[in-house]
């Protein structure tokens, strides 16, 4: 079929009365099917049942340093799972925090430290009259809700095939005093699917910032997370290249289990320089006494080391990876050379990015919810909720099965059709 934007009024009207049709034999199907947030599916979590196990009432509770998991004390975690958290980043455990089962909430707390206390010295910065953080997009809306959630200014940027817009991070940087931070995922981005290139790390890890509290929020979510055995991102490791660059201060790095072990229950950790987790432990003091180390202790235990987490992650690649393929083998086969939608195809993470015509994202994801399939709503991956295009759609293929996942994705490209076939007849 020839491309929509080449169609006479007339093939573009034949086209709408075939896809209402179909689209309305959809409905009638009662189809259910959520394909809105990135969670595993439940033979995911099964598969890490045995976690459970590892420790029994006879269990010795003593972690390496001969303390006994279930008392008070290390804060900052057990030195075994200091050790798997460190690898997964590919730091030095003396880098790194553990705390309890939320790096999303590692990421609050830094936030929310930084702007009742200010950071290593600095101005709060609820005494300042600007904060801004950049934003790359489309991005994390959980991100942006955080900074949303204390009046910071977002600043979208637009991301490349390498990463964000290193120019644009690199002139607000340095020009701006009022810019704090940036979110990044560098691996497989959320909700791209898009890994670092080596030359935006070292541009990341040399910028020159006006603001001496500045801070690079590295949430490295998907660090292991690939889909295939021999095609895989790998980025560079950004605290390194930040002390090579004389700037060892700059970054925050996170990273959890939360889709490795169980969503809910796994453990997270934050990895930075020395100054930064010694300032971080200021407030850490007065939060708790310690995170849940048995939760640390039997983790540890059941992976042993990043080799026993890789081959989990196989596992994890060999359930998702189908799903991922059906919905790539469906948007080809029925959008290919239509050209009225573009879409990522990622080596790993949890999402694919879909870009529609512009002006169809909020009446394609209304379609579909009409017909029984929920998508993350038109504009969550852009600061505010407002995507300038309205283009961007998230589509997360993880938590229905295969087949569910052809069903909706067949229903979704039916409803990208249909809208854009409504939008092209509005300037025919």
């Amino acid at each position: 079929m020839k491309p929509y934007s080449e169609m006479s009024k007339e093939e573009l009207e034949a086209q709408k009365a075939e896809l209402t049709k179909q689209f309305e034999q959809a409905k009638e199907k009662g189809l259910k099917l959520d394909m809105s947030r990135g969670k595993p599916e439940p033979a995911q979590l099964d598969m890490g049942m045995g976690l459970l196990d590892v420790l029994t009432s006879s269990s010795d509770m003593k972690c390496m340093e001969g303390i006994d998991t279930r008392n008070y004390g290390l804060m900052d975690g057990i030195t075994e799972a200091k050790h798997l958290m460190a690898d997964v980043m590919s730091v030095p455990a003396e880098n790194v925090i553990v705390y309890g089962n939320s790096s999303l909430a590692i990421m609050y707390d830094t936030i929310s430290r930084s702007v009742t206390h200010g950071v290593m010295g600095s101005t709060p910065w609820c005494k300042l009259d600007q904060v801004k953080f950049l934003c790359p997009v489309p991005g994390y809306d959980r991100h942006f809700a955080i900074t949303q959630h204390f009046g910071i200014e977002m600043i979208p940027i637009p991301m490349t095939a390498d990463g964000p817009d290193m120019d644009l991070v690199e002139k607000y940087v340095s020009e701006d005093e009022s810019v704090k931070g940036i979110w990044c995922v560098p691996k497989y981005s959320n909700p791209s699917g898009v890994s670092y290139s080596d030359e935006t790390v070292r541009r990341f890890a040399a910028l020159k910032p006006a603001a001496k509290d500045f801070r690079i929020y590295w949430d490295n979510a998907y660090a292991v997370h690939h889909l295939y055995e021999d095609k895989r991102d790998e980025i560079l490791e950004i605290l390194s290249e930040c002390e090579k660059a004389g700037n060892p201060d700059m970054v925050f790095e996170f990273c959890s289990t939360s889709k490795i072990t169980f969503s809910g229950a796994g453990m997270a950790a934050m990895a930075s320089s020395a100054a930064n987790l010694a300032d971080t432990k200021k407030t850490l003091t007065l939060q708790t006494i310690g995170y849940d180390k048995v939760n640390q202790l039997r983790h540890a235990r059941y992976f042993k080391n990043l080799e026993g987490m890789l081959a989990h992650m196989k596992k994890h690649a060999n359930i998702i990876r189908p799903k991922f393929e059906a919905v790539l083998a469906v948007l080809e086969r029925e959008l290919g050379g239509l050209g009225i939608g573009e879409w990522t195809k990622p080596l790993g993470g949890y999402f694919i990015s879909f870009n529609a015509m512009e002006g169809c994202a909020k009446a394609i994801v209304a379609k579909c919810k009409e017909a029984g399939v929920v998508l993350t709503g038109a504009g969550a991956t852009y600061p505010y909720g407002k995507d300038p295009k309205d283009s961007n759609i998230r589509i997360a293929p993880t938590f229905p099965t295969a087949q569910e996942m052809a069903q909706a994705t067949d229903l979704f490209v039916l409803c990208v059709k249909l809208v854009s076939v409504e939008k092209l007849l509005q300037t025919a």
